[in-house]
């Protein structure tokens, strides 16, 4: 959503307050959530003129002409719109599908780092996905992702080279630079890290942060090297440490960590400042969207934890504007602002009634008034899953002699931790095979961007599932094509079918697809409208759980085996790869 300048409107404001001229809406009767002075603030009115608020106090009747909108809001509670200021959208459903959600549940502002969508397509994606959030009717601020390449040595994913980061950065919603997750990079000077970042900075952006890990020196470098934020601690002392030094920090409640129940008692029992903390959620499955919200979620959560609600709801807004340095624009209801305004019956239930972004009613009695016109793809977004011809069993044999081999095997420890083992396997004609015996599978992971053929099949440990094979094509950040199985033939049956339906996740059984969730867009997102995919979605885990998976989230483990950021083993097509020794490592010992 596109915004008018405040200095192109001073004037009108200006009038507006003093009413020389008259404003298009006037809210009556609220009872105002100031997030500038900590108060809840009785029979307030507020003026709006086009997208910005022109003035809020006692009496707008100043302000109120013959065309001139009243709307009283009968002693309801209003609040500016919430902001999730570290969120990955670019995962399971359409942008227009997620704004739809965030509106119903009060959240006008989300600051995207579409890291996967680059990793696949590239700056070319880049732009799509920007194109496709500009005409949305909630403010989505883009960051350039900095996480990419993962590791130089082992990554392939795509990413923006320097001028096309040059050419990002011009376009009017992108604000600088998503979280340098590879912390390493800055504290060992890598040079291009070094000179992307110098880039954002010294054009006025800003630059997110990832210090999971970090401490010390280490973390003093990164944060001297301009950047101020992270969403990473996992409780009060991380937090603490770096609030000490300066930083922001965005406490994460979502689909894959939940850090608020470790963070919040503390910050409470300790009087910690708030100004300097935010809410994010990280990214939400569409279950999670569905059952919990966004932002509105960490404000009950904290609430519930014994946080004041009005300090719950200024974390949820100003703080967040304030630390992306659009304090003048957005976080508050004051003159001046973007009307960007939630009005809510009941602040315990935190379900907005009504929400306005820019002066616009988009949700009134908490349904959605606006229409959501079909979104346009670009078709070459739906045929980024390629392959070279038809998989076989062939295709996922390991090669071996004897009857026994002793192998390295890729042991889950959680859905996202592994750890290095070995196992003796059986040998039969030939094939190195999985046992179901021991609970190790094969594991295969197959260059689906660039259509190359190239594959690695691995073991993995303790997925523990009765089925034949799952797969998936969404894997951080190297996004190959993974299938877990218990079977060449059901493995070749999933491979097939991702392709067939160009990306999703899927598994099967005797031959034949158990069930399945079609992601055509880049093999990362769905066409279906939220409540369907929600749906499709929770499927996948539902039944490889009640089949024995030993992990609740099954869906992470294909999601995780190649993220290079985290210990202890992962998978690429290019081989299995020790992540803290930096090696490639023997599949059959």
């Amino acid at each position: 959503m596109k915004a008018s300048s405040l200095a192109t409107m001073i004037g009108t404001l200006n009038q507006v307050a003093m009413g020389e001229k008259k404003a298009d809406i006037v809210l009556k009767n609220c009872k105002l959530v100031n997030v500038y002075s900590r108060e809840i603030i009785p029979q307030t009115q507020i003026a709006i003129l086009k997208d910005r608020i022109a003035y809020v106090g006692k009496d707008a009747s100043h302000t109120v002409g013959a065309k001139t909108v009243i709307i009283d809001l009968e002693e309801k509670f209003v609040t500016p719109g919430f902001a999730d200021p570290h969120i990955h959208i670019d995962q399971y459903i359409l942008p227009s599908e997620l704004a739809k959600r965030a509106l119903l549940c009060g959240t006008t502002s989300l600051f995207s780092d579409p890291i996967d969508i680059v990793s696949v397509c590239g700056y070319k994606g880049f732009r799509e996905f920007v194109r496709m959030t500009d005409e949305l009717p909630i403010r989505v601020f883009h960051m350039i992702p900095g996480g990419l390449p993962v590791d130089r040595k082992f990554s392939h994913a795509r990413t923006i080279s320097r001028a096309e980061q040059k050419k990002a950065f011009e376009l009017e919603s992108v604000l600088g630079m998503g979280e340098v997750f590879s912390w390493t990079k800055v504290t060992t000077h890598d040079p291009i890290t070094i000179q992307n970042i110098i880039h954002i900075l010294e054009n006025g952006g800003i630059v997110n942060g990832h210090t999971a890990g970090a401490s010390d020196k280490k973390l003093n470098a990164y944060i001297a090297s301009g950047i101020f934020s992270c969403h990473e601690p996992i409780d009060y002392d991380q937090v603490m440490e770096r609030v000490r030094l300066g930083m922001w920090v965005m406490m994460r409640e979502g689909s894959i960590r939940r850090d608020l129940d470790k963070i919040v008692p503390n910050v409470l029992s300790q009087k910690t400042y708030f100004d300097r903390l935010m809410f994010c959620t990280d990214g939400v499955t569409p279950k999670d969207l569905l059952e919990f919200g966004l932002i509105d979620h960490c404000i009950r959560k904290s609430v519930s934890i014994g946080m004041e609600l009005i300090d719950a709801i200024t974390i949820a807004s100003r703080n967040c504007f304030e630390y992306y340095e659009m304090g003048n624009d957005l976080g508050g209801i004051a003159p001046g602002k973007l009307a960007d305004i939630l009005v809510f019956d009941d602040m315990n239930k935190l379900k907005p009634d009504k929400v306005f972004v820019g002066g616009k009613l988009l949700v009134a009695h908490g349904n959605l008034v606006y229409k959501s016109p079909k979104p346009v793809l670009a078709k070459w977004i739906a045929k980024t899953v390629k392959a070279r011809q038809k998989f076989t069993e062939k295709d996922f044999t390991v090669r071996g002699k004897g009857n026994s081999a002793q192998a390295t095997v890729i042991r889950l420890d959680t859905e996202i931790i592994t750890r290095k083992d070995q196992d003796e396997l059986y040998i039969k004609d030939g094939n190195v095979t999985a046992s179901q015996e021991k609970d190790v599978w094969k594991v295969a992971a197959i260059d689906r961007t660039y259509g190359t053929g190239k594959k690695c099949v691995g073991f993995l440990k303790n997925f523990g599932a009765n089925i034949g094979a799952f797969g998936s094509t969404q894997s951080f950040h190297e996004n190959d094509m993974m299938v877990i199985g218990s079977n060449e033939k059901d493995m070749a049956l999933v491979a097939n079918e991702l392709v067939k339906t160009q990306g999703g996740m899927v598994f099967a059984k005797d031959g034949k697809i158990m069930s399945q969730f079609e992601m055509p867009i880049a093999g990362l997102v769905s066409k279906l409208p939220l409540e369907e995919a929600a749906v499709r979605y929770s499927s996948i885990d539902e039944k490889l759980v009640e089949l024995g998976c030993k992990f609740k989230q099954p869906h992470l483990i294909p999601l995780f085996l190649p993220f290079l950021a985290l210990p202890e083993v992962r998978i690429l097509y290019s081989g299995v790869v020790d992540v803290k020794n930096r090696t490639y490592l023997k599949i059959l010992i």
